[in-house]
């Protein structure tokens, strides 16, 4: 169950979420922000690095259809739809088995090695000749992919109190839009290699990222960290206080492994629900990263302009997704973000569908990557702390995440009918619309069920000494806010 601070006006539910998080008397608010600081610099920068990447090698087949594969694989009529769209088949079936995989070996092995693979075959999509290897080529960097969104998310519970998640994901998630800025402007300078070494400049897109992606996997093997039990650049008070911490914060919930809490979060409603509002969200996300520097080029602007031109629609996202982060955990809110964010990228799609002048239709495109991107990384924040234990929060990530990317198959097909795509941004629109519907709905439930939690634990006298006889339940707890 989401702590009801995130969502809740009533103030009793407030001040019982603040008592349960409150820093241990044994150290100062001070000393408490270092500590996370320190952890901070240790997960931080390799994560938002690993997803960067991620992004980076699934979405910029988007700026190798502008920079001339569209031609020289014939890529006529659906042809760069479907290709695009069997990335997130096996993407979204193999996310829930990879987070599964990751609570039984460690972190720091099976994170950089889910790494090389993609690596691997981002590298080899240098030499795909046709149509059909470009489809069997994106199926299977979409399998090999699929452990690192929903692994990086999970990685993050293990560390840090949920009233901690939200600015740590949207950092991490930032990269996802910072990918989008950062292709474009690789794309613009790599496409100029044209002809070296026999390949085209799109191929080199594809050589150049996966390389990178490699060469970053392996040293992650060495210093990637795995729990805060483990951690040695942690002393030993440091990681005592630590693990007091994240122990008070799921309410004594178990954390070993056991598929009984596998399948509490498939039959648990909250977990489909989280998972629609992350569908809608993600279907304009994966919208923006496939087709902007085509709809940027519909609008007139020539090819290598339109690689640029996408930078700053994806700037902006970037920056809005940390600062949208950093204020939810500070408000401790997570549905009026996704709310207000939704709603601002409406407003830019409605100026993409309205508007017949490139001007107008830019500052649309800018809206609506900087509406939508921070609202992903919220909800995952949101979708994290609503999962009571370690397990069953896993599997709740990978749910939504898998469920949530199946919307990556709409997004490569809605953007049929150029120029002014009308199909494409009125279903944009309806999948926010849908977004906006099923938070306000996720905050009234969880409202709800905390409201009724609370009058339980003062009917039956439960208190926190009595965890123990919770730790199976997972968030149907009482205990669990």
């Amino acid at each position: 169950m989401s702590s009801l601070h995130n969502d809740s006006i009533e103030s009793n539910s407030e001040k019982q979420i603040v008592l349960n998080l409150s820093p241990s008397p044994s150290l100062s608010p001070r000393d408490r922000a270092r500590i996370l600081r320190k952890i901070d610099w240790h997960l931080l920068p390799f994560v938002t690095v690993f997803y960067l990447l991620s992004f980076l090698d699934r979405a910029n087949v988007g700026n190798a259809k502008v920079a001339g594969m569209a031609t020289d694989l014939k890529l006529t009529g659906f042809r760069y739809n479907i290709a695009a769209a069997v990335f997130f088949i096996p993407y979204s079936f193999a996310e829930v088995p990879s987070n599964i995989a990751l609570k039984l070996f460690r972190p720091s092995r099976w994170i950089p090695s889910i790494m090389v693979v993609w690596g691997v075959v981002m590298t080899l999509m240098c030499l795909v000749r046709s149509y059909q290897s470009l489809v069997v080529a994106r199926t299977f960097l979409g399998f090999a992919e699929a452990g690192l969104a929903p692994g990086v998310n999970y990685y993050i519970c293990l560390w840090y109190p949920r009233s901690e998640r939200s600015k740590r994901i949207a950092i991490f998630f930032s990269s996802a839009s910072l990918a989008g800025a950062f292709g474009g402007l690789l794309a613009y300078g790599i496409e100029r290699m044209e002809g070296v070494g026999g390949l085209h400049g799109w191929q080199w897109i594809f050589c150049l990222e996966g390389i990178a992606t490699v060469l970053v996997a392996i040293p992650s093997f060495f210093y990637m960290h795995d729990y805060p039990e483990t951690a040695k650049f942690l002393t030993e008070s440091e990681r005592s206080y630590i693990i007091d911490v994240l122990k008070r914060d799921s309410n004594n919930l178990s954390s070993r492994f056991d598929t009984r809490f596998i399948w509490q979060a498939i039959k648990d409603y909250k977990t489909y629900v989280q998972s629609l509002i992350y569908l809608g969200l993600l279907v304009p996300g994966y919208a923006i990263a496939l087709f902007s520097p085509t709809i940027i080029n519909e609008l007139g602007y020539s090819a290598a302009n339109a690689q640029l031109l996408s930078v700053p629609p994806f700037a902006a996202g970037c920056i809005g997704t940390i600062i949208v982060g950093i204020y939810s955990d500070k408000h401790n809110l997570r549905g009026p973000y996704i709310i207000g964010g939704a709603l601002v990228s409406l407003v830019g799609y409605i100026l993409l569908y309205c508007s017949v002048r490139a001007g107008p239709s830019y500052v649309g495109a800018c809206l609506a990557a900087a509406g939508v991107y921070p609202t992903v990384a919220i909800a995952l924040a949101w979708a994290g702390s609503s999962a009571g234990g370690d397990l069953k929060r896993g599997v709740v990530i990978a749910m939504v995440i898998g469920l949530g990317n199946l919307g990556g198959i709409c997004s490569s097909f809605i953007y049929i009918d150029p120029p002014r795509f009308h199909i494409g941004h009125g279903t944009i629109m309806g999948f926010l619309s849908l977004a906006i519907i099923m938070s306000l709905f996720a905050m009234w439930d969880y409202n709800r069920l905390n409201n009724k939690k609370e009058a339980q634990c003062e009917a039956e006298n439960i208190s926190d000494d009595r965890g123990y006889e919770f730790e199976d339940m997972g968030d149907d707890s009482p205990l669990f806010r």
